[in-house]
C-alpha cells in the first residue's frame, strides 16, 4: 500500500463557512455582496467559485507538448529590406511564422521574404482592402509551391469597421476577395484564406463577448462568399482563421478565447461542416501606454500568457514599444523572448487546457459563449454584420462597454507614475499602410470603430 502520509496536510481543510468567516471580519461592514465585479458587459464576476463537478466540453486546440502554439511576429516596416532583415532574425531566434503588413507589390514581398522558405515558415499578409492584391503578389512569390505554408488573411470587415467607409461597396470587396480565394486555394491546398476579426470591436473600446460575436459573423459572412465562389462549405469554413485580442486580464482572455471555440464549432456545425476553429490571437494595442513604456512588458506578458493557457493556435505580441512607434531591434528581441519563455521555460503549453475544471473559468468561459451568442442573433437579425455595421449596432455596444468601464487603474499613468524619466527607442518612421484598393460603385459607409489607447486621455493630461 503507497504511503500517503506526505499528502497528509496534518490539518482539517478549510471549508466555504471556514473562508466566508474570515472575509466577514475583514469586510466589517461591507456586505459580502460589495466583491461581487462584473466585466464591461455586465457578466457576473462572483468572489467565490466551487470547483466544477467535471469539466465541461469546451473544444480545445489540437494538443502538440514539443511546440504547442505557433509563435508568430509581425513586421510593419516600410522599407521591405528592413523588413526582410527582422523576419529573418525572428525565425533564426525562434519564431515559427511571420506576418507583413501593408506590402502589397511583388518586388517589395520578393525582397522582404528573401531567404524565407515558404515550405517551412508560414507567412501571412495584413492589407485592408489591398488583401486581394498583396495575395496575388505573395501568389508569384511562393511560385505556386502546393506545399507552401500561406495565411492570406484576407479581411476587408476590420478595414471597412474601422476606417467608417470602404473605396467601393463593401459587398464588392468580400465577393472579390472569395473569388480570388477560392482560386489560390486550389494552388495551396494548406492556405488559410480569410481572417474572421473580432480585434476591431476590442481596440475601439468593446467587451468581450461583442469580440467573439463580431468575430464569428464575419467568418459567416467570408464562408458565404467562399460558397458562393463555389467551395464547399466544409472548406469555407476550413479556410477561416479567428483573430482575437489578448490583453492583461488574463482570466478575460483565457475564458474568451475558449468561448470563441465553441461558439464557432456551433456555426461550422450548424453549416454542416465541422472543422475545428483556428485562432490567431494578437496583444491588444489599447492597453499598451505612451507613459512609462516598461511596463508594457508586463501587459504583453501576461497577454501572451492567457492566450497560449487560452488555447490560441498562434500568438503575436506586439512590442513594449507600440505607442510610441515602429520597433528597434532590442523591442522585437524582448517580445519574441517573453513567448519563448512562456513556451520552453514556464511550460505553459503542457497541458492541453489549464481551465478544464476551475469552477470561476468554466462558469466564465459558458457566460461569454452564452452572450456573444446571443449578440451574434441579434447581428444576423440585422440583416449580418456589414447591415449591423451600417446601422450603427456595432458601434452602440462599443460605445456602452466603454462607458461602463469607468475609470481605469493602469499601472505608469493613473497609478505609480514615474518619478523620473526613462525614454526608449524608437524607429523614427511611420509605419508601411497598404494602398487604396477602390472598387466600382458608391463608398459604404458605417460608425467607425476607431482604434483607442485606455491610458491616452491620462497621459495627455498628465
Amino acid at each position: 500500500m503507497a504511503d500517503t502520509r506526505l499528502l497528509d496536510p496534518g490539518f482539517p481543510p478549510a471549508g466555504e463557512d471556514a473562508w466566508r468567516a474570515l472575509v466577514a471580519k475583514t469586510l466589517g461592514d461591507k456586505p459580502f455582496e460589495s466583491l461581487q465585479r462584473t466585466t464591461v458587459e455586465g457578466l457576473a464576476i462572483a468572489p467565490l467559485y466551487a470547483a466544477a463537478e467535471r469539466p465541461a466540453t469546451f473544444p480545445t486546440r489540437p494538443f502538440s507538448a514539443e511546440r504547442p502554439w505557433d509563435l508568430r511576429t509581425l513586421s510593419a516596416h516600410p522599407d521591405p529590406a528592413r523588413v526582410n532583415a527582422e523576419l529573418l532574425t525572428d525565425l533564426e531566434g525562434g519564431a515559427a511564422s511571420v506576418i507583413l503588413k501593408g506590402h502589397v507589390t511583388t518586388g517589395a514581398l520578393a525582397t522582404a521574404l528573401k531567404g524565407v522558405v515558404v515550405e517551412l515558415a508560414p507567412v501571412g499578409l495584413d492589407a485592408g482592402f489591398a488583401g486581394p492584391k498583396a495575395a496575388d503578389a505573395l501568389n508569384v512569390v511562393a511560385k505556386a509551391s502546393p506545399a507552401a505554408l500561406l495565411n492570406f488573411n484576407l479581411d476587408p470587415l476590420s478595414a471597412f469597421a474601422e476606417a467608417g467607409v470602404s473605396p467601393g461597396p463593401i459587398e464588392s470587396h468580400i465577393a472579390g476577395a472569395a473569388t480570388i480565394a477560392a482560386r489560390l486555394a486550389q494552388t495551396y491546398p494548406q492556405a488559410q484564406l480569410f481572417l474572421a476579426s473580432g480585434r476591431v470591436a476590442h481596440e475601439a473600446g468593446g467587451g468581450e463577448a461583442l469580440e467573439v460575436a463580431v468575430a464569428a459573423t464575419a467568418a459567416i459572412a467570408y464562408a458565404k462568399a467562399l460558397v458562393g465562389a463555389g467551395m464547399p462549405v466544409a472548406d469555407a469554413f476550413a479556410g477561416i482563421t479567428l483573430g482575437l485580442s489578448a490583453d492583461a486580464d488574463y482570466f478575460i482572455t483565457l475564458a474568451k478565447l475558449r468561448a470563441a471555440r465553441a461558439v464557432f464549432a456551433r456555426i461550422a456545425q450548424a453549416s454542416g461542416a465541422a472543422p475545428d476553429a483556428r485562432i490567431e490571437a494578437r496583444s491588444s494595442r489599447r492597453m499598451l501606454t505612451a507613459q512609462d513604456p516598461w511596463t508594457n512588458m508586463i501587459r504583453l506578458t501576461v497577454a501572451g500568457f492567457g492566450a497560449a493557457a487560452g488555447g490560441a493556435d498562434a500568438v503575436v505580441l506586439g512590442t513594449f514599444t507600440d505607442a510610441l512607434g515602429l520597433p528597434t531591434t532590442f523591442a522585437r528581441r524582448q517580445s519574441r523572448n517573453a513567448q519563448l519563455v512562456l513556451m520552453e521555460e514556464a511550460n505553459i503549453g503542457r497541458v492541453a487546457d489549464p481551465a478544464a475544471g476551475s469552477g470561476y473559468l468554466e462558469t466564465l468561459t459558458d457566460e461569454i459563449a452564452r452572450a456573444a451568442w446571443d449578440r451574434l442573433q441579434a447581428i444576423e437579425a440585422a440583416g449580418g454584420l456589414v447591415a449591423a455595421l451600417e446601422v450603427g449596432l456595432i458601434a452602440r455596444d462599443v460605445a456602452a462597454s466603454a462607458t461602463a468601464r469607468g475609470e481605469p487603474k493602469i499601472l505608469g499613468v493613473t497609478a505609480f507614475p514615474p518619478t523620473d524619466a526613462a525614454p526608449v527607442e524608437v524607429e523614427a518612421m511611420a509605419p508601411a499602410e497598404p494602398p487604396e484598393a477602390r472598387l466600382p460603385g458608391p463608398d459604404s459607409r458605417c460608425l467607425p470603430l476607431a482604434p483607442v489607447r485606455l491610458s491616452e486621455r491620462y497621459e495627455a493630461a498628465a
